[in-house]
């Protein structure tokens, strides 16, 4: 049975990590730290776990959590997880930050979108980028693992067969992409508010939104090309979901077959990436609660275009859920172990 801590976990995040490992048959959860409900009960924070943990809420020492438990998730604003690790707790326990603390290799571009002075910089280059469907082996033995960020999750996703082939123009990249108002995080926020939110659609950090930097890097990785992206999000009014949809320029003719047959070959033995049947649109109701990402394509002959669409729950996939399945490689369970539940719906 591994041990769990989670730090951060009355986050909308955290609280999803719980939620599932709780259905985790080889997981005991150890540890629920939270800064704001520090001796609260957690289910006096969650209704929704009365009678089902009656643990109390605990604080953030790394230190003395890394002595407890076999893995630790940080479910954190950027900037705790890399100020709170260190050799010694990396040679106990194992971590799973869902922040962008580890994402991003260059340290410059880092400080430079987020803002902040990097604490653990000396840690990057092991962190491994938790994206199992491109970086499985690397997970298995990783100490530190960097849990992508749900826009770049369903972003890279729906893109990456395309680019890793050389069929869409790097330069030309541009997504569009909606996500529900649970990515903005737990805390209370004028802009978050019911009347603020409710019957209205927005964009945001237009040209700015940091996770743009690592969609970057992780399209120039697969693509072996410089990918330069024009990222735009917006905040519609649900709980949760992200649809992404995106737009290249291709770099050859080519049919629906052909494109079709490279999607399936990427994807055809990834448990929870689903491609599509042809003309069907993916919807975020179709994947809410799950641990799935639907993608499908589309390609414009007349103006040369493909369109890559990608659906996923940003709480599951786009954190949690493949917070939990990059434990599940790192300790030799099935890789679906806790995560197997079907979409919910309505």
């Amino acid at each position: 049975m591994v041990k769990a801590g989670i730090i951060g976990s009355t986050g909308y995040a955290g609280a999803e990590i719980v939620r599932l490992l709780l259905q985790h048959k080889d997981v005991e959860i150890k540890w629920y730290g939270s800064r704001s409900y520090i001796d609260k009960k957690y289910y006096e924070v969650f209704q929704n776990m009365f009678q089902i943990v009656d643990d109390k809420c605990l604080d953030d020492n790394m230190e003395e959590l890394a002595n407890d438990v076999d893995v630790i998730f940080t479910a954190t604003p950027q900037g705790l997880c890399a100020s709170l690790v260190n050799e010694d707790i990396l040679n106990k326990v194992k971590i799973i930050d869902l922040s962008a603390d580890f994402r991003i290799k260059d340290v410059n571009v880092y400080e430079k979108w987020y803002g902040i002075e990097h604490k653990s910089p000396q840690f990057i280059d092991e962190a491994v980028y938790g994206l199992p469907e491109i970086n499985r082996d690397k997970v298995k033995n990783a100490r530190l693992i960097a849990n992508p960020g749900c826009y770049p999750t369903c972003s890279f996703l729906s893109i990456y067969p395309l680019a890793k082939e050389g069929l869409i123009d790097m330069e030309t990249v541009i997504i569009d992409a909606k996500s529900g108002t649970s990515g903005a995080g737990r805390g209370a926020k004028v802009n978050n508010l019911f009347c603020e939110v409710n019957e209205n659609i927005k964009a945001y950090g237009v040209l700015t939104h940091r996770h743009t930097p690592e969609i970057e890097e992780q399209l120039t990785y697969a693509s072996g090309k410089d990918a330069r992206i024009i990222f735009t999000p917006h905040l519609v009014p649900m709980n949760r979901g992200i649809l992404v949809t995106a737009y290249a320029s291709l770099t050859k003719a080519v049919t629906y077959d052909e494109v079709k047959a490279i999607y399936d070959r990427y994807y055809s033995n990834e448990r929870f990436v689903r491609v599509l049947d042809k003309d069907v649109c993916p919807e975020t109701r179709w994947v809410e609660g799950s641990n799935y990402v639907d993608v499908n394509f589309k390609i414009d002959e007349r103006t040369n275009r493909a369109v890559m669409m990608g659906a996923m729950d940003n709480l599951v996939k786009g954190a949690a859920g493949q917070a939990v399945q990059n434990m599940n490689i790192m300790f030799g369970f099935d890789e679906a172990e806790g995560l197997t539940g079907v979409p919910m719906f309505p």
